[in-house]
C-alpha cells in the first residue's frame, strides 16, 4: 500500500505449507481427477497416473502435481517427467557435492519442525531444500515430546527416477551409455542372474571416466560406491528400501521385484566382510514370511582401484 509518499510492506504473513486445512491449495486431489477431469482421463492406467504424479503431502489429503496432469492429457497419456524437465536441479548436485552427501538416506530421512522450515542462506542443509522445492515430500509424522518429526521421501516416481537419474550424472560422468547400464540391470534383476549382475556393476564402474574421479572428491568416501548403485536403482523405479530396519540391524539395500526380494550389502577395503555380516546378521529373516525368492549380495569395493574386488550372493527359496 502507498500512502503520502510512503511504501508499507508485507508483514504478519502466516506460513501455511503445513497447516492441513490449505494441504490440498496447490495441487489436485483424487476427487479432482474422478470428477472435473474424469472425460479427460477417460483410457488412461489411473493406477499408473497415480504413481507417477500423486503423493505430495502436507499433512492433508494426498495431492498429484497439476502441471504433470495437464501436460499428460495433452500428450495422449504419455507419462514423462513433465514437471522435472522444467529445470535441472543444479543447486542441490551442488550441495551434495560440497557435503558428499549420502545419496540412499533420501529414501527415508527424518527431520524436525525446525530444520522442515528453515532457510538459512548462510548454512544452507539439502534436507529442507529439497522438501521446498518438491523433490521430497512428508511421509509420516511422528511426535517426540515437544518435538514433531517428519518422515520425507518421493513422493512419486517422476521425481524419484529422474532425480536420480540426475544424480548419476554427476555420481559417474557417464552419459550415452548410463541408459544401457539402466536397461541391463533392470533385465538381470527379473531374471535373478546374479552372474551377470556382477560383471555389469563391474563394467559400470569400469566405465566411470578418470576425470569424474580427479574433479571432485565425492569418490573418496565410502557411500559414494553405495550411492552409485542406489542412484541406478532408483532411477529404474525399483521398489527400494535403503537402511532397511531389521532387529539385528540395517541392511544397506533391499530391492522387490516380481516375487525376488535382493538384500545388498556392501564394504569398501574391507574384502569378503559384506557377505560375512549377511550371514551373521541373518538380515533375510525379515522377508522369510513372504512366498518368494530372497538373494543375499554381498559386495566389496576397493577405493584405490575404484571398483568391485568380491561379489559374492546365495539365493535362499521361501516355500510354504
Amino acid at each position: 500500500m502507498i500512502e503520502t509518499g510512503k511504501y508499507y510492506g508485507l508483514n504478519n504473513l502466516e506460513d501455511i505449507t503445513l497447516n492441513a486445512t490449505y494441504s490440498a491449495i496447490c495441487g489436485y486431489t483424487q476427487h479432482d481427477l474422478e470428477t472435473v477431469f474424469r472425460a479427460h482421463l477417460q483410457g488412461a492406467d489411473m493406477n499408473k497416473v497415480s504413481q507417477w504424479y500423486n503423493g505430495y503431502n502436507f499433512l492433508g489429503e494426498s495431492v498429484y502435481n497439476p502441471f504433470d496432469i495437464l501436460l499428460f492429457i495433452r500428450n495422449d497419456f504419455v507419462f514423462n517427467n513433465y514437471w522435472f524437465a522444467t529445470g535441472t536441479p543444479t543447486f542441490l548436485i551442488k550441495l551434495i557435492q560440497k557435503h558428499n552427501y549420502y545419496i540412499p538416506s533420501l529414501e527415508n530421512l527424518r527431520v524436525s519442525n525446525a530444520l522442515i522450515d528453515s532457510f538459512d542462506i548462510e548454512n544452507i542443509k539439502l534436507e529442507p531444500i529439497l522438501f521446498q522445492a518438491g523433490y521430497l515430500t512428508i511421509r509420516e509424522v511422528d511426535q517426540a515430546g515437544a518435538i514433531t518429526m517428519y518422515q520425507l521421501a518421493f513422493p512419486n516416481l517422476e521425481t524419484k527416477y529422474a532425480f536420480n537419474d540426475c544424480v548419476l550424472g554427476y555420481l559417474t560422468g557417464q552419459t550415452a551409455e548410463r541408459a544401457a547400464f539402466q536397461t541391463e540391470i533392470y533385465s538381470i534383476l527379473q531374471t535373478g542372474n546374479l552372474n551377470a549382475l556382477e560383471k555389469t556393476l563391474t563394467a559400470l564402474f569400469a566405465s566411470i571416466p578418470y576425470n569424474n574421479y580427479v574433479n571432485n572428491t565425492i569418490s573418496s568416501y565410502e557411500g559414494y560406491f553405495a550411492s552409485v548403485i542406489y542412484a541406478y536403482l532408483a532411477s529404474l523405479g525399483l521398489d527400494i528400501t535403503a537402511e532397511d530396519v531389521t532387529s539385528k540391524g540395517r541392511i544397506d539395500l533391499t530391492v522387490k521385484l516380481e516375487g525376488k526380494t535382493y538384500i545388498l550389502e556392501f564394504k569398501v577395503d574391507q574384502p569378503g566382510s559384506a557377505m560375512d555380516q549377511l550371514m551373521e546378521k541373518n538380515y533375510q529373516e525379515k522377508y522369510l514370511s513372504k512366498n518368494n525368492s530372497i538373494y543375499l549380495i554381498g559386495i566389496d569395493f576397493s577405493s584405490t582401484e575404484k571398483n568391485i574386488t568380491t561379489f559374492a550372493w546365495k539365493r535362499m527359496t521361501v516355500k510354504f
